[in-house]
């Protein structure tokens, strides 16, 4: 990527449909973080770690605008006086956007505007400190400039407070856009997935709901809406439902609020996408029945729909070895019919994914971590990434490989190794799989309080020391789980060669003749429920006389 603004991103490009977020108040949580997570969902999209240092900037000095998306100039803007820090979707003092874009109406993107929403993000988080300051800067660039993409849901949070904000264009019709901000509250959660998710907002209420203006008066103006003020819906209005939002988008926000709030079963005919304009939308955000520590996040960014109606381990299109991953595009035609694939939380074409923690009572640079991991989160364990980190690891780095070229010191690419060999053969090799991922991810964050009692103490005798010790960690943290991916994909090729299984004795070594040879490998074939399908669609052109 070559603009400054786009290197701050972990993307080329996140299309629509694509990306996933969660949202966890500060009192929501199990440690008084406050948290948000990101799977950046694109085939192609090679996921890397790019920072930018803290900047000052001369008068007259101009800031290139390049499209996230197409890499297509779009402009110039005046450069701010001092950018911050920024480390992929964190800046130095804690402050964190993602987004998920929801597209709505095709008429109100601005061909002529400058600022796209990858863009955005990245000025948003070079120019403010904390979640409010940031939604003033985003929506001013907007209006001074134009807003260049369509319809799309930012996650916006700091130690304190946790945002999501809606913003779609006005189509060229007048220069800006459309958006509403709404606080979630301290003890709560929320989720939004490719489709609006606000609705009914609280103008009056000027602590926990900030908007444009005209939020409600353009769209009178375009006809989207005619009712009173009270009754007005951001998402009804500039981003109606269909099929494929809710069940392709909103199911993915059902499925995570469903794992920590009770009664979710209701919201069903909803979720199913099927009961358009007669179920109603649950609601924005939910108070968790318990609160939600950094591994139920991760954990949460796994989710396939187990053990729900949109379950995808339980049909055959599950495969022989019940893989909860489906080969896209979603929708497929078959006999003059159309059908579609349930798309989960968890998706193959994960480029990155990330949980941001941020903790208010430490010192930011030790309180503030951007959990990263280079795939589908089901396949990679995270690790941390200090915000007051200045060097990017090598595993992450875009300096080590790229889209079309392979490297073993690149995260992505080793990651993507293990997931595709687990891929075909998912219940026979994901176990091992999955142990790793735990055994790296929870000693990670076991480590985690001794490691920030150390910086801490560092940080309190000499702030430059404790924060090169932070970024050390880094950098540690990321090659040693990088050596033990490698690891992982030597063990599994020889572990499964030939789709047979070679024993292993309680030690977990391979079992010997005493001749030294590995013992005759175990030959498990399919289970009863692929044996079951076989049967059937075959009759007896199999059955042995």
């Amino acid at each position: 990527m070559k603009s400054f603004i786009l290197s701050l991103f972990l993307l080329a490009a996140v299309p629509a449909l694509a990306c996933t977020n969660f949202l966890v108040g500060k009192k929501a949580s199990s440690d008084g973080a406050t948290m948000i997570s990101y799977s950046a969902d694109s085939y192609g999209m090679y996921g890397k770690l790019v920072y930018y240092p803290a900047g000052r900037h001369k008068a007259g000095e101009m800031r290139r605008i390049v499209d996230g998306d197409t890499n297509h100039f779009m402009g110039e803007i005046p450069e701010a006086p001092y950018t911050y820090s920024v480390m992929g979707n964190i800046n130095e003092y804690g402050l964190s956007i993602m987004e998920t874009t929801f597209g709505g109406r095709d008429e109100l993107v601005d061909k002529k505007g400058i600022i796209d929403y990858v863009s955005l993000m990245a000025l948003g988080m070079q120019r403010a400190k904390t979640a409010r300051e940031a939604i003033g800067v985003m929506t001013r660039l907007v209006a001074e400039y134009g807003y260049a993409s369509s319809g799309e849901s930012f996650s916006i949070a700091d130690p304190n407070e946790v945002w999501i904000m809606e913003m779609i264009g006005k189509g060229g019709k007048e220069k800006g856009a459309v958006w509403v901000a709404v606080r979630i509250p301290d003890d709560c959660i929320a989720a939004h997935a490719n489709q609006s998710r606000i609705h009914r907002f609280d103008m009056n209420d000027r602590q926990n709901v900030i908007c444009s203006p005209d939020v409600i008066s353009f769209a009178r103006s375009q006809g989207y809406y005619s009712g009173s003020d009270a009754d007005f819906s951001f998402s009804n209005a500039y981003s109606p439902a269909d099929f494929s939002a809710i069940r392709y988008c909103e199911t993915r926000a059902w499925s995570f609020f469903n794992r920590f709030v009770d009664g979710m079963d209701q919201y069903l005919d909803y979720a199913d996408g099927r009961h358009i304009g007669q179920a109603e939308p649950f609601p924005l955000y939910f108070k968790p029945r318990r609160p939600l520590s950094l591994k139920d996040v991760m954990n949460a960014m796994r989710d396939h729909y187990e053990g729900t109606p949109f379950d995808v381990t339980r049909d055959a299109g599950a495969g022989a070895y019940c893989a909860p991953y489906r080969p896209t595009p979603l929708e497929w035609d078959y006999e003059g019919k159309r059908y579609f694939n349930e798309r989960p939380i968890s998706t193959q074409q994960t480029s990155y994914t990330v949980v941001a923690q941020l903790r208010a009572d430490m010192p930011t640079a030790a309180g503030c971590v951007l959990w990263f991991g280079n795939d589908d989160a089901n396949m990679v364990a995270y690790t941390p990434v200090y915000c007051c980190a200045t060097t990017v690891p090598e595993p992450y780095s875009p300096e080590t490989a790229n889209d079309h070229t392979f490297s073993w010191k690149s995260a992505f690419w080793v990651c993507n190794w293990v997931a595709n060999m687990t891929y075909p053969r998912y219940s026979q090799l994901f176990p091992a799989v999955e142990k790793v991922r735990n055994e790296v991810e929870d000693s990670l964050i076991a480590r985690q309080p001794a490691v920030e009692r150390e910086a801490l103490a560092l940080l309190a005798r000499d702030e430059a020391a404790g924060k090169a010790f932070l970024d050390r960690y880094t950098t540690r943290c990321a090659v040693d789980m990088l050596a033990r991916w490698k690891e992982l994909g030597e063990y599994l090729i020889v572990k499964f060669n030939d789709q047979a299984v070679k024993p292993e004795d309680a030690q977990g070594r391979y079992r010997l003749t005493d001749d030294g040879l590995a013992v005759f490998p175990q030959r498990p074939g399919f289970d009863n429920q692929q044996r079951a399908i076989i049967v059937r669609e075959t009759g007896d052109h199999y059955l042995k006389p």
